[in-house]
């Protein structure tokens, strides 16, 4: 690194990575790097974010509800790789080029906030999260300590508080998580904890046979977290259900039973509130008497349902929610307060998420501390730097209050209804069944098929038609 205090800045105005540094005399070298001064042009860092702000929200932001704007500029994977200039460099490049390379992320990436794009999880643009999410990186706090981060802290605590409201319970806990696949993990390791509390020290060597039930229609994140767990896939057992895709508590009763006459102990059971195909609702009441006629912890995966908890129409769906031991919940799903943004909840209030998940770094969570430390939820946590993801949701929350998520529940059950009508008036669409929520599931009909009896060729002729419509 040069030491020469008259260096020329550049004169484009691009970053400079040899920034003017201290006089001579007063440069601190250590191992020949200087200590004392910047080492970037802190004016054309500014204007770099400056404009690249811009860039976004004329090219994102105000093309994001633009119908005649395309979903996304489509390139095959090998072709983007010579569009794009993904090699990285000894050297830093130029802003003018960063900037080229924000233009072209931004072309060819998919426009998830666009009137035309549909997919699982998104519902549009909501401006208040995205600001919030700007905040947030700007900041770039990590939520563990009051400390180092005492608003987002207490938003988080003031979010939970308000859903644990929601879902029925007089008291609970909780704590924001990367998605509804480690909220699940999260219920399932500390079912097992609550079954089995010497696994935290001993480890699984001892233990009897743990099995848990879970919907034949679940989420695959169940498989998963009993895999990472050491539960073993084999010992998740897939209750059958219904013509709609509930589970049968009969059924769920029936492989408890089962269970326990194998020798085998059973600790769990995870209802399903909006199935993730079907969007079917488990019948909660009545699982949750199976669970106390056998001591189960019942976990209630409503990342997809849980925003209904939001609408008094709609609610029902989720009729004995209340009655869960726990409950995963994402917001950023109809809720639209971005991804990612997920909650896990908890019943219990006897700080059982701590004393499960707790490490007691004696660095990080001193006991001393000149505040009330029962604010540094991060003991609690599987991770360690995490996210202030409810600041999004309470960005929204207060942006439109109660009445406009609610709202925003009943305009999308709405939007569903009025595809099914549409798809009832249209030749060649078949309607799978009328919807519980917002899953609308049909068949659409080619002109070569609609003459042709339903039968296995029938089914194995359309399957191979959605098959190569999908590849190409």
């Amino acid at each position: 690194m040069s030491c020469h205090p008259d260096r020329e800045r550049p004169l484009d105005g691009d970053i400079d990575p040899q920034e003017t540094v201290p006089s001579r005399k007063n440069t601190v070298f250590v191992d020949g790097v200087i200590l004392n001064g910047p080492t970037t042009d802190a004016k054309a860092g500014e204007k770099f974010v400056e404009e690249a702000c811009r860039l976004i929200m004329e090219e994102v932001v105000l093309k994001a509800t633009d119908i005649n704007e395309k979903v996304c500029e489509w390139r095959p994977p090998e072709q983007l790789k010579q569009l794009l200039d993904l090699e990285l460099r000894d050297t830093g490049e130029p802003h003018h080029r960063l900037l080229e390379l924000c233009q072209d992320v931004i072309r060819y990436s998919v426009k998830t906030n666009h009137p035309r794009f549909f997919n699982q999880l998104y519902a549009g643009l909501d401006y208040y999260s995205l600001v919030a999410r700007f905040m947030t990186e700007a900041l770039n706090p990590s939520v563990y300590t009051y400390e180092v981060s005492p608003v987002f802290l207490l938003v988080e605590e003031a979010v939970l508080k308000k859903m644990i409201e929601f879902i029925g319970w007089k008291e609970g806990d909780g704590i924001f998580n990367p998605g509804g696949s480690v909220s699940n993990m999260y219920a399932m390791n500390l079912a097992r904890y609550k079954y089995c509390p010497d696994i935290k020290e001993k480890g699984l060597s001892g233990l009897p046979r743990l099995i848990l039930f879970t919907s034949a229609e679940c989420h695959y994140s169940m498989k998963k977290a009993a895999s990472f767990l050491g539960i073993g896939t084999e010992n998740v057992c897939f209750v059958e259900t219904d013509g709609r895709g509930k589970m049968i508590p009969e059924e769920l009763e029936r492989q408890v039973w089962q269970a326990k006459k194998e020798g085998a102990a059973p600790f769990l059971v995870c209802a399903t509130s909006g199935t993730t195909v079907l969007g079917a609702f488990d019948p909660l009441d009545e699982i949750a008497d199976v669970c106390e006629r056998h001591g189960l912890w019942l976990h209630v995966d409503a990342s997809w349902g849980g925003s209904a908890l939001m609408s008094r129409k709609h609610r029902k769906l989720l009729h004995g929610i209340h009655r869960a031991d726990s409950v995963a919940w994402n917001p950023h799903k109809m809720l639209m307060a971005g991804i990612q943004c997920c909650a896990f909840l908890v019943k219990d209030k006897s700080d059982l998420l701590k004393k499960c998940y707790s490490a007691k770094a004696s660095y990080l969570f001193q006991q001393d501390k000149f505040y009330d430390v029962s604010y540094d939820t991060g003991d609690k946590s599987i991770q360690c730097s995490r996210r202030p993801d409810a600041f999004k949701f309470w960005m929204t929350w207060k942006a439109l209050g109660t009445l406009g998520l609610e709202e925003k529940v009943n305009r999308a059950l709405a939007l569903s209804r009025y595809l099914v009508e549409e798809i009832k008036k249209r030749e060649g669409f078949k309607l799978l069944m009328e919807p519980e929520y917002a899953n609308v599931c049909f068949w659409y009909i080619p002109p070569s098929l609609r003459e042709m009896e339903e039968g296995p060729e029938f089914w194995a002729k359309l399957h191979l038609i959605i098959a190569t419509d999908v590849s190409t």
